[in-house]
């Protein structure tokens, strides 16, 4: 059976990027200081705060007729 799915990646930020967050209590504009497995430091530019936080940033994007859940038993063909 086919859906519409919701996929999220993570955004892969680099030190330097300047990224703007909308729509979070997190949201306006930030400088990407630090990246790592699962922390990320960013730096408002106005007030030069840093903050660190659990990596939160991801791309969206929806997809039609695709097979949810996958490896369910309906999806494996024999």
């Amino acid at each position: 059976m086919s859906h519409t799915v919701t996929l999220f990646k993570p955004c892969e930020l680099q030190p330097g990027d300047k990224i703007r967050i909308v729509g979070s209590k997190r949201g306006g504009d930030w400088e990407v200081i630090k990246v790592g497995d699962i922390k990320m430091t960013l730096r408002c530019p106005v007030s030069g705060k840093e903050m660190t936080w659990d990596r939160f940033c991801y791309f969206m994007d929806k997809k039609k007729n695709e097979p949810w859940p996958l490896n369910s038993p309906l999806d494996k063909k024999e």
